[in-house]
């Protein structure tokens, strides 16, 4: 096990002595060519027993002359050349010591140098600040993109960092990761690592933004509001508690801008210029240019992770067609988003997991695979996909994701009465589906109320909605369940689920969400907090005016049998004998999604009040239209 180390930080000057007068030449280079910003006070709590850190903050050029603020932590007593590990970031340095105690300690441990940037724009960068800047055009002279600011900094790491080996590894977790993938495009020679985790892929598609079209509302407006205000973090300032009354109050979206945006945020105005999947989206993607592994990838996902969950997979998917040396890895576990970073991870709201899985995936996947990359340390890591099996609390390794061999696409149907089956329906005709009235100006919360704000300074559910109990919609008239009966023996999935849904509606368009639910047996001696429970496994929403194309919306046909295919992406889970399995359909999901108006209109974010109108769902189960999940079920 590998020893959490303390952060003991002295300042530069400490090093022009006896001790450090060789390093005195390359500050005083530093100081001339404007570089050295400064010297930098350890936060308080920082002082340990542990390594000790020297700390430059510097100003690195980029090759438009920006110059990118970076704070480089280097040990103070290495005896060997030492890997650098680049972290750059949206969200500011300043706090960069603390993650060489928390997040990083076992890194710090093992021994690097660690670069902290300022990306442009933000915080003490220079430069301008584009929300998920594009990929650019290496034909334009003078054009730059994030790609070729990693470039330019890990070059100018190794040639001016003391006592570093020449190899540079980079993470990060979030926009971080995504900055951590974006390096993939153009890699610089010494760059023999990146751990890009939970990084957006697609911001339209499945990420932060937009899921299948259905506009992440709370989420998009509060994170555009909180990046575009100022250089720094600045909150939306909300006059109400819970914030679903907030945004039910709002109305259209189009009060946006006119009560309180004012056009300021571009973000905000991107979302109202480009409500479908047109090249502005699929410009910020990067996923057309993973063309290669140029390097080893260790791709990290969370399976409740409430903001980028498909971007990490997408991204293994992505580059798996091109790994011919084995280099690109996922892994997988029961967190939220960046949970493996936090604590030990033994739990996530009321769900327990047998042990620390975070500090397990630090100090047994994640500081192996930097040390063999990154110092020739070890063996090389024998593994494709590493995945926590929730449920039965467990990791499993396995030669492919999702896997190759072993998986059946087990179908589980609605029936009636509520009821869930393997066996497929035989009914027919008009009985055989359930209804329910879908009411835009009563939506369905999509966690527990109050809804505090997403970044609220006294702690808010975002971080753990989604293993929230779902018993709170339990008697809405507006949401549809089925159940099994209690499972007679272990059910494991291990790969994509995936929901046909034989649907119509009586409006004009709507938003389909299928959740799949493990329903706790109502017994349970030594955790009767769980009794009952229904844990959300999986879930999805898909917006029906994009069913033949993301790039344009079409009304739907009312009253028309519509057959949607929703992804609900992949989980490896454990349904245990005795618990049942429950499948629930609604079409809100509020504040987290946008109020579909359930009559078309060419964009949402410019209806009217007057074009929201109640619809009659209806979601068929007979033999010809036969509504079920598919599930990777595997054996042991």
């Amino acid at each position: 096990m590998l020893k959490p180390p303390s952060v003991r930080i002295t300042r530069n000057r400490n090093l022009v002595g006896a001790s450090g007068r060789w390093l005195a030449p390359v500050i005083l280079a530093l100081a001339a060519a404007g570089l050295f910003a400064g010297l930098w006070s350890p936060p308080a709590g920082a002082l340990g027993s542990g390594p000790a850190f020297e700390v430059r903050e510097v100003m690195i050029p980029m090759r438009d002359g920006t110059r990118l603020h970076t704070m480089i932590h280097s040990p103070k007593d290495a005896d060997s050349p030492l890997p650098i590990i680049l972290n750059r970031t949206p969200y500011g340095v300043s706090g960069s010591a603390r993650r060489l105690e928390g997040a990083y300690k076992e890194l710090a441990g093992d021994g690097y140098i660690f670069a902290f940037q300022d990306i442009r724009g933000r915080y003490e960068s220079e430069g301008s600040f584009v929300m998920i800047r594009p990929a650019r055009d290496r034909s334009v002279p003078g054009s730059f993109d994030e790609a070729s600011d990693a470039y330019d900094t890990v070059a100018w790491l190794v040639a001016n960092v003391p006592g570093n080996n020449g190899r540079v590894g980079m993470l990060g977790v979030s926009y971080d990761g995504w900055l951590t993938a974006m390096a993939l495009i153009e890699p610089h020679p010494a760059l023999k690592a990146v751990s890009p985790q939970a990084p957006p892929a697609d911001m339209w598609l499945g990420d932060d933004f937009f899921h299948n079209g259905a506009f992440r509302l709370s989420y998009g407006f509060e994170y555009a509001t909180r990046m575009e205000t100022t250089k720094e973090q600045t909150p939306f300032e909300f006059d109400r508690y819970d914030t679903f009354d907030w945004y039910l109050a709002l109305g259209p979206l189009s009060n946006v801008n006119a009560k309180h945006l004012k056009g300021a945020i571009p973000t905000w105005n991107d979302f109202v210029a480009h409500p479908a999947y047109d090249e502005f989206w699929k410009a910020q993607t990067l996923v057309p240019h993973l063309t290669g592994v140029p390097v080893p990838v260790l791709n990290v996902a969370g399976w409740w992770d409430q903001e980028d969950f498909y971007g990490p997979l997408r991204i293994y998917e992505a580059l798996e067609e091109h790994d011919d040396e084995d280099l690109n890895v996922l892994v997988a576990g029961p967190w939220n988003h960046g949970g493996w970073n936090r604590n030990e991870g033994t739990s996530l709201g009321a769900i327990e997991f047998g042990g620390p899985t975070s500090r397990y995936y630090r100090e047994k996947i994640q500081a192996p695979w930097f040390a063999y990359y990154l110092k020739d340390a070890g063996e090389k890591p024998d593994f494709e996909a590493w995945t926590f099996e929730t449920g039965a609390n467990a990791w499993r390794k396995w030669d492919a994701w999702p896997p190759r061999a072993g998986a059946s696409g087990r179908k589980l149907y609605f029936r009636a009465d509520g009821r869930l089956s393997f066996d497929p329906p035989a009914e027919t005709g008009a009985r055989a589906v359930d209804s329910y009235v879908s009411d835009p100006d009563h939506p369905v919360p999509y966690r527990h109320r109050p809804v505090e704000a997403t970044y609220f300074a006294a702690g808010s559910g975002w971080s753990t909605w989604l293993v929230q109990d779902q018993r709170f919609v339990d008697d809405r008239p507006d949401v549809l369940s089925w159940e099994s009966e209690p499972l007679d023996e272990d059910i494991t999935l291990a790969g994509k689920i995936e929901a046909r849904l034989f649907a119509s509606t009586t409006g004009g368009d709507s938003d389909w969400i299928v959740k799949l639910i493990d329903v706790y047996p109502e017994k349970m001696p030594g955790a009767w907090n769980l009794a009952g429970y229904q844990l959300m496994v999986a879930n999805e929403v898909f917006r029906g005016r994009y069913r033949n194309g993301f790039e344009r919306p079409e009304p739907i046909p009312p009253n028309e049998i519509v057959d949607y295919t929703i992804d609900l992406h992949s989980q490896n889970y454990r349904f245990k004998k005795g618990h049942r399995i429950m499948v629930q359909v609604q079409s809100t999901w509020f504040p987290l999604i946008d109020r579909n108006p359930q009559t078309f209109v060419p964009n949402i974010f410019e209806a009217a009040a007057g074009d929201f109108k109640t619809a009659v769902q209806r979601i068929f189960r007979s033999a010809s239209h036969p509504s079920h999940l598919v599930l990777p079920v595997v054996g042991d």
